[in-house]
């Protein structure tokens, strides 16, 4: 980071180095006109009752799809399987935002700005949950979006953002590659480039995360965090909330230690870390059932690596295998249904508690980033003829 500053109120990209730029506030005078208080008297819909701390400044351009406050769910049955103490391995389900992921949290704030600036056609390349948030949230707020995605996305994603009102292209590459296609078609087309961590405003949307994490938990931080990273925009967004609650004594103690999670198909930043590296670089043949975290490249690999080296964390990578059967064994234990990306953090959770990591009485928070439902399931094969006469042993005694 090179200090410069950028005026507020003012559209922004990258800096003129091109890497990301952070929003910086007035803590102390912050602190001075909002309390703990206020965040709990809020009638605000889900991460809007922390509006004090984000650059939306009029109410009126607040886009809203009615978010909610996403539970935290302690994994009872398959956690305590693996060694945990009850209650000690908390799922943060994301999955309960509109449009059925955490993007929707970066994007609101996306769109609500654009709004703020006057700013009428969008532009995002997406595995997915992006592109689907995107053009909710732009709809809603009367912009047009154009919507770019790798051919293997899937399909559930590429309609839904269609069904939705965005204008969507199929591209025959990776999420990078069509991350090129719209900082290309910025000048010529005049889209915004809302891609992750070249504007200012996802990465607030994102931070939400942490402070209502923050407050769920009465103020206090759980000992580890589990973040399924592919562009890590959360995992910025969270590290960044915490110092600012710090900074202004709503938090005190020792900050989380933040794992960044990947799958060995694409693991950049996992490489990068355990290289001592600051930068990573492109992934070649990135793949992984986790289609949110496959990101060959990312434009804030130095801020991930420094959020997971500054807490005192670090990186996992995990095969496919490991990331699908850790969703079954949710799934089936505990009832909950995760996406493969959340389902990776409990793989992570897994490993770390095996490796002495993480210990068995720490708390952990494990993000799940979006629905399982959009994601393919195991076929159902069983089946009954109704006009024969069933063996009701099969089912075995009451």
């Amino acid at each position: 980071m090179t200090g410069e500053r950028y005026e507020a109120g003012q559209v922004h990209g990258l800096s003129k180095v091109g890497r990301p730029l952070l929003v910086r506030y007035d803590l102390d005078a912050l602190a001075s006109a909002v309390s703990k208080d206020d965040i709990a008297a809020s009638d605000a819909p889900g991460f809007w009752r922390y509006a004090p701390f984000l650059p939306v400044t009029k109410p009126e351009n607040r886009v809203s799809l009615g978010e909610v406050m996403t539970p935290l769910i302690p994994l009872d049955r398959s956690a305590s399987g693996l060694g945990a103490q009850p209650g000690k391995a908390i799922v943060k389900d994301e999955g309960r935002l509109p449009t059925g992921s955490f993007k929707a949290r970066g994007l609101c704030l996306a769109v609500s700005m654009a709004k703020e600036f006057g700013l009428e056609h969008i532009a995002i390349p997406t595995n997915g949950n992006a592109g689907a948030a995107l053009a909710a949230y732009a709809r809603r707020a009367g912009q047009r979006a154009t919507v770019f995605c790798p051919a293997d996305t899937p399909d559930i994603n590429v309609r839904e953002i269609q069904q939705q009102g965005a204008e969507v292209w199929k591209v025959n590459g990776l999420i990078n590659d069509c991350g090129r296609i719209v900082g290309e078609g910025k000048e010529a087309v005049g889209w915004f480039d809302v891609s992750t961590l070249k504007e200012p405003y996802r990465i607030e949307g994102k931070k939400t995360m942490g402070l209502e994490l923050a407050e769920q938990m009465g103020w206090r931080l759980p000992d580890v965090i589990f973040y399924p990273t592919g562009g890590g925009t959360g995992m910025i967004g969270m590290w960044k909330a915490f110092h600012e609650l710090k900074a202004m004594g709503w938090i005190d103690g020792p900050l989380p230690r933040m794992v960044a999670v990947q799958a060995e198909g694409c693991a950049p930043i996992v490489r990068a870390w355990e290289a001592g590296e600051e930068h990573a670089p492109l992934w070649e043949d990135a793949h992984t059932v986790a289609a949110g975290i496959r990101v060959p490249i990312a434009v804030g690999d130095f801020l991930i690596i420094r959020a997971v080296n500054e807490s005192g964390g670090f990186t996992v990578a995990l095969p496919d295998e490991e990331i699908l059967a850790a969703r079954d064994k949710v799934a089936a234990e505990d009832g909950l249904l995760l996406c493969p990306e959340g389902a990776a953090t409990v793989a992570a959770y897994a490993r770390a508690l095996a490796d002495g990591k993480v210990k068995p009485d720490e708390t952990a928070v494990l993000y799940n980033c979006a629905t399982g439902l959009k994601y393919p399931m195991a076929p159902v094969d069983r089946a009954l003829d109704k006009d024969v006469p069933i063996d009701y042993a099969r089912f075995g005694a009451a």
